[in-house]
């Protein structure tokens, strides 16, 4: 009989930090803000580093808008990165406004580089649907009271994707008319 050894998980974890003194715990914390840009970001997020919480949402923003507009070279669409953005933020922060504004980042920026590149295929529409999908369920379960910060931003996005293929426009202006007619009226 073979005897396998469980994963390593959360509980296991926490059972050997609990015995820690504050130093250790500091030292771990300094090891993996040294280990990788990844945990960099989750901490500066966490904590919002300087009392900017502008900061860090702004970084995020970044990783988003590069894989459409790079500074250099042309956008390389890794939606999967933009999208990690997204769920880091939010994970790193809890902050649902802030979540709301890239997930719309998110959308606007796909939208524009259809609109500057032209179409591109139905996987690429399906992620910015799936986003904008996400978006308009955490404003009607948790954020009804953000629609109007973010409304104008909304309507411009359905506009300029009126004439966008794959069913996309058309999907967009079924989402935008759902959100005002639930939300919209309450922010006038």
């Amino acid at each position: 009989m073979t005897s396998e050894k469980k994963p390593a998980n959360w509980s296991q974890i926490r059972r050997h930090l609990k015995g820690w003194a504050r130093p250790a715990l500091m030292a771990l914390a300094k090891d993996l803000y040294a280990a990788s840009a990844a945990n960099r970001d989750f901490l500066h997020a966490r904590f919002q580093a300087d009392g900017d919480s502008g900061e860090a949402l702004e970084k995020y923003r970044r990783k988003i808008v590069e894989q459409f507009f790079p500074q250099r070279g042309f956008g390389k669409l890794k939606l999967a990165e933009a999208r990690k953005a997204i769920r880091d933020y939010r994970k790193a922060t809890g902050n649902l406004a802030g979540t709301i504004d890239l997930m719309l980042a998110y959308v606007e920026n796909g939208t524009e580089f259809t609109r500057q590149f032209g179409d591109i295929n139905e996987a690429y529409y399906n992620s910015l649907e799936s986003v904008m999908n996400e978006m308009v369920a955490l404003l009607w379960r948790e954020g009804a009271e953000l629609y109007p910060r973010f409304r104008a931003r909304i309507q411009q996005l359905e506009a300029h994707a009126d004439h966008i293929g794959w069913g996309y426009g058309d999907y967009l202006r079924e989402q935008v008319g759902s959100l005002e007619n639930e939300l919209g009226t309450e922010s006038q």
